[in-house]
């Protein structure tokens, strides 16, 4: 759901959504190893599978402590749940996940607790990219809970076929691109996930792209800049000429072309290596992972396309106890591990990035190929990152613009140039000032 469905389903824009009564609390922090002295309950908000299994791990750290796990919906239907509740005053949780890219969207309204004081003791512990999504100098918003890097999956047996190796360049992607549709016309190098705006943001974040910069409430938007410029000279050909395919992902038909080889590589992040054993059986043991081409003259530089974080909401009545609790979910070994056994997240802590137990760790899926030392050297490599405070809109926008020109409507150029416009619009609709 984008936030324009979210404030005209509830009736509310940025400028009443600041006015909300109760958004503002404040939220004290209090040392990590400070317990509570009577029985408090807690209650989070999360879609992930098993996650009671952390925090049973957490109550057993702190009898104290009560926690209720309540699963609101995934994504979009909790977000609008966040706002029902903040626009009603009550029904809220006390630590919510949420998306990497929906922090500044929540922050703009006060309601996510500044946990720095609680935070900032783990700070090393995580890669910089990650940590600077979460935090705003000594202020800390949220813990990172999981995240995204890219690198490329392939097809071995059909790159092998056609004498094709994995390419280091984006330059050598178009060109193998060319040479394995013209060896094979229902070959594909790819298909381009262009409407999704996460996919392709974090493409582009890759080539260096700041589409949006916040000082206050004044906003910079550069959406159709050099950096898309560069992206849509890569693209557009390779579209215009029919060598690369650019379909919804993540339906059947997409499935099936890529375990029966249509698609001879898939451009995904951190979670993809475990998601993609879940349907393409045919082809077991034929995949294999290789570093995402790089931009030429470039260091080795990698995006991000999706993860998770752990934030207390300001209107908690607890808020030492649920900075404590989303820290504990975030931090605590034990707990993090186990993100990487049972629910296969990627990681954002360097304990784990750099565990040879898990990036030696074997996939029979991938030809023995330990796969995880791929995508741990993208999260390493991963630039900050600044998030707009509208970013669901953004990703509408690059949704349905790209979503025309990959269906053969004008240029990639002409709809970015849409989406800038678009973004401008709504940025000053809700109040900002755009320089």
């Amino acid at each position: 759901m984008t936030l324009t469905t979210a404030t005209a389903r509830h009736g509310i824009d940025r400028r009443q959504f600041m006015q909300i009564g109760g958004v503002g609390l404040a939220a004290a922090a209090l040392p990590f190893n400070v317990l509570a002295q009577d029985k408090v309950k807690l209650t989070v908000w999360s879609w992930l599978p098993d996650l009671q299994l952390q925090i049973d791990m957490f109550t057993a750290a702190n009898p104290g402590i009560e926690v209720e796990l309540v699963n609101a919906g995934q994504g979009g239907a909790q977000y609008a749940a966040l706002r029902a509740g903040l626009q009603a005053g009550e029904g809220l949780p006390d630590v919510v996940q949420m998306e990497f890219q929906m922090l500044e969207s929540f922050r703009q309204v006060n309601a996510l607790a500044d946990i720095g004081t609680t935070a900032n003791a783990f700070r090393a512990e995580f890669t910089d990219s990650t940590w600077s999504q979460v935090s705003d100098g000594d202020a800390v918003y949220a813990m990172p809970q999981d995240s995204g890097p890219l690198a490329m999956l392939y097809r071995k047996d059909v790159l092998d076929q056609y004498g094709i190796a994995p390419p280091t360049t984006w330059d050598e992607f178009a060109t193998a691109a060319r040479a394995l549709h013209a060896a094979n016309p229902d070959v594909y190098i790819t298909n381009g996930t262009f409407n999704d705006g996460g996919w392709t943001t974090g493409l582009l974040w890759q080539a260096g792209w700041k589409p949006v910069t916040r000082n206050g409430d004044t906003v910079t938007i550069r959406i159709n800049d050099e950096i898309a410029q560069k992206f849509a000279d890569l693209w557009q050909p390779l579209i215009t000429e029919g060598v690369v395919e650019a379909k919804p992902a993540f339906t059947t038909e997409w499935y099936t072309a890529l375990d029966t080889g249509r698609y001879a590589t898939w451009i995904t992040a951190g979670w993809g290596p475990v998601f993609l054993t879940s349907f393409a059986k045919t082809s077991a043991g034929q995949w294999r992972a290789s570093d995402l081409p790089q931009w030429a003259g470039t260091a080795f530089t990698a995006g991000n396309w999706g993860g998770s974080t752990l934030a207390a909401m300001t209107t908690s009545v607890h808020p030492a106890e649920a900075a404590q609790l989303a820290t504990f979910l975030a931090v605590n070994p034990a707990a993090t591990e186990l993100y990487t056994t049972k629910q296969f997240l990627f990681p954002t802590r360097k304990a784990l990035l750099e565990s040879t137990a898990w990036a030696n760790q074997p996939f029979e899926f991938y030809g023995g190929q330990p796969v995880n030392q791929v995508f741990a050297k993208a999260a390493a490599a991963v630039p900050n990152f600044e998030w707009s405070p509208f970013q669901d809109f953004v990703y509408q926008a690059m949704a349905d613009e790209l979503g025309v020109w990959a269906n053969g409507s004008g240029t990639m150029m002409e709809a970015f140039d849409r989406i800038q416009a678009a973004v401008v619009q709504f940025a000053t609709d809700q109040g900002f000032t755009v320089a």
